[in-house]
């Protein structure tokens, strides 16, 4: 299950870098800007040895199913793209970011970290998380410190050495909504998928 988070995350993403590489006049993310949200989401995934497991997840052994992971992140995967699609159209026609790569970046660089860092905490159960099944508290205060230093992260020096622009405080409202939708259309479509196919 930690391999189909990795993998689906992976998979939107690069899906998202291609989209925007047609139509945007600069580079969607720098290769630093890149590097370090991999790096702030492989800290926050450190955790997930001390991870909690659901009862029924473990009853039977399971066995090593590519298709299944395939299906998993062909489904999974551009939903994170949709929403990325939505940052950019927020960052360009909202914010006017169509000449402030600096803005665009930081906009997006945010919004990845804390959707394919909080998303964790739905993939990881078959159940409604947080209600039916809460993950372990070293992995609940990364995944949270990780988002935290990704949003403050463009606002500071760090941030400007990486290309960042600090972001407008419209910016945060927007995000919180998007992250919101995000997580219910992940959690209702995991659902139907697991409903088909199988935990």
């Amino acid at each position: 299950k930690y391999i189909r988070m990795g993998a689906s995350s992976n998979f939107g993403n690069m899906l998202s870098v291609l989209g925007a590489s047609l139509f945007l006049p600069f580079l969607p993310m720098l290769p630093i800007q890149v590097l370090t949200n991999n790096l702030l989401y492989d800290l926050s995934q450190a955790a997930i040895p001390t991870d909690n497991v659901d009862a029924e997840f473990l009853a039977q052994p399971r066995r090593w199913d590519i298709g299944s992971l395939a299906r998993f992140v062909l489904t999974i995967g551009p939903l994170s793209s949709i929403f990325d699609y939505l940052t950019f159209g927020l960052m360009l026609y909202v914010f006017g970011a169509w000449d402030r790569p600096g803005l665009f970046q930081a906009g997006w660089f945010v919004e990845s970290v804390a959707s394919q860092t909080l998303i964790i905490h739905i993939i990881r159960t078959a159940r409604v998380p947080f209600l039916e099944s809460r993950a372990s508290t070293q992995l609940t205060l990364a995944t949270l410190a990780i988002v935290v230093v990704g949003a403050v992260l463009p606002a500071t020096l760090v941030g400007a050495t990486l290309g960042f622009t600090p972001l407008p405080g419209a910016y945060w409202l927007a995000l919180v909504v998007m992250l919101v939708l995000y997580g219910v259309v992940v959690q209702v479509v995991k659902a139907r998928f697991f409903r088909r196919y199988g935990v």
